[in-house]
């Protein structure tokens, strides 16, 4: 099977993710890259690959996938040797599921709701319930290791590390000396390390 990916990537987005995925994987990929500010990813060509509008977007064959939980458990699987996906029968694969999906279904409409200084809807219709109870939960789950899983290295802390390196940055996220600990793991990770690099040539080439 071709295993090859399509990926369209902006710098400074949250594609950044899927693009360290990508190396520590060492997955075979095409990177077609996209101005941001420029508003090149809400133009009709891009929009024709992806509706909505936004980055990441990966293309597999004929199959598009978007929205980062998704893409990372795809390609986690599809590059099942590099090991940074629990087979379904392991124990972990559960746990593994839930901390990617509690990314996209918890935390970030928590996020914005906070970076726009609004309050959670009612306990009833939230998605999330507080920013308290996010950001509990996720302490709690780090108190397990130095990984997501404990002692395993996975997807799940690609995505998380970057959104948290990101998120503490813009100070939305209190950096506790745990959540400093566990950034600071990730991100210095070869893999991670080449991909900012290369993001900030990306960056530096847009600008001129």
């Amino acid at each position: 099977m071709d295993r090859k990916i399509v990926f369209y990537h902006a710098p400074n987005s949250r594609s950044g993710g899927t693009f360290a995925l990508l190396e520590e994987l060492g997955a075979d990929y095409e990177l077609h890259l996209l101005n941001l500010k420029a508003g090149e990813l809400r133009r009709p060509d891009y929009r024709a690959i992806n509706p909505m509008g936004k980055v990441p977007a990966i293309r597999h064959g004929d199959a598009l996938i978007t929205e980062q939980p998704a893409i990372f458990m795809y390609l986690a699987d599809l590059y099942a040797e590099a090991g940074l996906a629990p087979a379904i029968d392991d124990p972990l694969r559960g746990p593994y599921l839930r901390w990617l999906v509690f990314y996209g279904s918890c935390f970030e409409p928590a996020l914005v709701d906070r970076s726009l200084n609004r309050d959670p809807a009612p306990p009833s219709t939230s998605p999330y319930g507080t920013w308290d109870d996010v950001m509990q939960a996720l302490q709690l789950q780090l108190t397990n290791g130095p990984y997501m899983l404990g002692e395993r290295f996975s997807a799940a802390d690609v995505l998380w590390g970057g959104a948290l390196h990101w998120t503490t940055l813009f100070k939305l996220v209190p950096e506790t000396p745990q959540i400093r600990a566990y950034i600071d793991r990730v991100i210095t990770r070869p893999a991670m390390q080449r991909v900012a690099a290369r993001d900030a040539e990306f960056v530096a080439l847009q600008v001129a």
